[in-house]
């Protein structure tokens, strides 16, 4: 499952990137990806979608976008680091559940909180979903075990900082509200696919 996210991202991704170098013969293939894919905040009040399931498609087409090969190399090797912690919990069908409800959480958490009209693409709600679910299960698990709380703690205040960092070396464009979206929504569909303590895996 997360190759075949990662090649999905990528191939839109590449030919992106063609578009952008005038090799494709539609050297506007990003600002059309975006118009049809990202997530618009707009497309939730009055604004006239471009076709009819655009406002609620985009909930998920949004997270296969990304705004240049930077951003796509960072979310792709973070979501394999982190997807197969997930599967090794929960296989591949949970960890679909898991990314998906992840991905849906962090466009609510944009659509409630983001204060722009500009479009949000990417896929790091589903990855902050992703740590907010392994965290979840580290904290039943090491809760189950009578083991301290403060790695999972450390955790979460590290996440946090991190999202501080980037939003001051991006000057405050970084897309936090996904990130919160995502985290809590992860946090929340762990514990529905898989609520079930394993004291032997905490760590």
């Amino acid at each position: 499952m997360p190759l075949g996210l990662i090649a999905v991202c990528t191939v839109l991704e590449g030919i992106l990137v063609l578009g952008d170098l005038g090799i494709l013969a539609t050297p506007r293939a990003r600002q059309t990806a975006y118009e049809y894919g990202g997530f618009w905040p707009g497309l939730l009040d009055e604004w006239r979608p471009n076709y009819a399931v655009q406002p609620y498609a985009m909930f998920l087409t949004y997270a296969f976008l990304h705004s240049g090969p930077t951003h796509l190399i960072f979310n792709m090797v973070t979501l394999w680091s982190l997807a197969w912690a997930v599967i090794q919990r929960v296989g591949s069908s949970g960890f679909c559940l898991l990314y998906t409800g992840a991905v849906l959480g962090g466009a609510v958490g944009f659509g409630l909180l983001a204060e722009t009209t500009r479009p949000m693409v990417g896929a790091s709600g589903g990855l902050f979903g992703l740590a907010g679910g392994i965290l979840a299960w580290s904290y039943i698990d090491r809760f189950s075990a009578s083991l301290g709380l403060w790695p999972v703690v450390r955790a979460v205040a590290g996440l946090l900082v991190l999202n501080l960092v980037m939003w001051w070396l991006m000057d405050g464009l970084l897309a936090w509200e996904t990130h919160l979206g995502g985290f809590v929504a992860g946090w929340v569909t762990a514990l529905l696919v898989d609520p079930r303590s394993r004291p032997d895996q905490a760590e």
